[in-house]
């Protein structure tokens, strides 16, 4: 316990799934946390259910794929709470179809918020982690950034994206203090997969060595240990968490 007390960690995506997970364990560890989300309703309605049970946690309705809305949303953070010691670049969206199908505005559409909005969040945080000489980046990448996957041309593209950028951050910051890392979640019950075939994920279960889905407190507790003291000299990493499925 309290292995990230005195800090104070954004989370993009806080108000469902892997965010609300991450937040909430987070929480338990004794940081601040401020919760980033275009869901005002759910996003409001779980700041103030933990701050009333004595948790610091504070809800700013953002939409990461803005760079002006980002960059007032950090210095609101640091204006309420004096300092930013951890990102965890959660929020992330799917627009699936064919290559032969897919839409221009559904391309953009995810790269504005799983790429674009990566890059926007890291460059509005990364002055006040420099100012302070300590920084925690943690970014969502994904298993199928590693090996692709049908139907996903512009996911799987961000997601490719965002490991690159994570391994070009850790290398511009890490004499600062500030280490980068990411994470390749594979498939996580979340509202995200709802949408999928019972008999693809059935099959993705039987192909997985642990037998099982993996849970957002799976994903929360791997940010945890990446966004800790204990994992300092851990920078430039992508870090599967997919129960053995891709290996």
């Amino acid at each position: 316990m309290n292995r990230l007390q005195n800090k104070v960690a954004i989370v993009t995506g806080g108000a469902n799934g892997i965010g609300k997970a991450t937040a909430l364990r987070f929480l338990q560890e004794g940081a601040t946390v401020a919760i980033w989300d275009i869901n005002e309703v759910s996003g409001m309605a779980l700041a103030t259910e933990w701050a009333a049970q004595g948790l610091s946690c504070k809800f700013y309705k953002v939409n990461t794929a803005d760079l002006d809305a980002v960059q007032q949303a950090a210095d609101a953070v640091v204006q309420d709470f004096g300092q930013i010691d951890i990102l965890i670049n959660n929020a992330g969206i799917t627009r699936d179809s064919s290559l032969k199908k897919m839409s221009p505005l559904q391309w953009q559409q995810v790269i504005d918020v799983n790429l674009s909005g990566v890059f926007y969040c890291t460059k509005a945080v990364t002055p006040y982690m420099s100012e302070r000489n300590y920084g925690r980046i943690i970014n969502a990448a994904s298993v199928v950034a590693l090996y692709g996957n049908f139907g996903q041309t512009n996911y799987v593209a961000s997601k490719a994206g965002v490991i690159g950028m994570t391994k070009v951050w850790a290398r511009e910051f890490g004499r600062k203090g500030i280490t980068v890392n990411a994470i390749a979640p594979g498939f996580i019950k979340t509202e995200m997969v709802e949408t999928i075939p019972a008999e693809y994920l059935a099959d993705l279960e039987s192909r997985t060595p642990v037998g099982r889905m993996g849970l957002p407190e799976d994903i929360a507790n791997a940010y945890l240990f990446l966004a800790s003291d204990e994992a300092s000299f851990i920078n430039g990493v992508t870090l599967s968490v997919d129960g053995g499925l891709i290996m």
